[in-house]
């Protein structure tokens, strides 16, 4: 839960870090990158490339672009890599230090299809401190496994509420639950992060809070740099498309 707030965030965190960061909004059910980065332009191709919007230093392509408003895509397996193939290899990606990809909830065809399509630091699990949550959560690390894709980390997204009023930590969703399931399967937890109503404002506004100094997701942007450094080595510098 949260997920796309979180690779909307991160991205723009990687950017403001000095980072060639991208954004590629793989979420076929909820394209919401778009609403959430204040995207109202379309892409347009240059010599059949692709080229991907740029908002606040991040290069950005979404499913959204495909389908603008309410309506659903409802979509096979075989359109689903198509169209993935098509964001990998025919977008003008350039030379970026890190692709944020969000994608949909599960385990599914887009993941497999992204899997097999191009190789990958690394991937990041997002969930809340619910118990709902974190058996989706434990499934999905398991399934990064199983196709020997790095784990970089987990996520736990809205941890606590700290009231206005006196500043007391509210666990509205449990507490704990993100470092014990870190813990049980061996992951780093990357960050607990707060129930904050400012992100949700940041995203229905096209502004995301991680603009801010002071962001949550700028502390998270770090982490995420270091254990991919950790796991390859360096920081990767990737261009796709050729």
């Amino acid at each position: 839960m949260g997920k796309t707030t979180v690779a909307v965030n991160l991205a723009i965190a990687l950017a403001g870090q000095g980072y060639k960061a991208g954004l590629l909004d793989a979420d076929v059910y909820g394209p919401n990158v778009p609403l959430m980065m204040g995207v109202r332009e379309e892409p347009y191709a240059i010599d059949d490339r692709i080229q991907p919007i740029e908002k606040y230093g991040v290069k950005l392509m979404s499913m959204g672009f495909l389908s603008p408003g309410d309506k659903p895509l409802i979509w096979r397996g075989p359109m689903l890599h198509s169209v993935i193939q098509q964001f990998l290899r025919h977008v003008d990606w350039g030379r970026l230090d890190y692709l944020v990809i969000d994608l949909p909830p599960g385990t599914g065809d887009v993941q497999l299809s992204l899997i097999q399509t191009v190789p990958m630091s690394g991937a990041i699990v997002v969930t809340t401190p619910s118990d709902v949550s974190l058996e989706d959560a434990r499934k999905a690390v398991t399934m990064f496994r199983q196709v020997r894709v790095e784990l970089l980390g987990l996520v736990e997204n809205m941890s606590y509420l700290t009231c206005p009023h006196c500043s007391e930590r509210i666990d509205v969703f449990s507490s704990g639950g993100g470092r014990k399931t870190a813990e049980a399967m061996g992951v780093h937890l990357l960050a607990e992060l707060p129930l904050d109503p400012a992100v949700r404002a940041g995203g229905d506004s096209g502004e995301p809070v991680a603009l801010r100094d002071g962001s949550a997701f700028v502390e998270l942007a770090r982490r995420v740099v270091e254990r991919v450094e950790e796991s390859a080595g360096q920081a990767p510098t990737i261009e796709i498309g050729d």
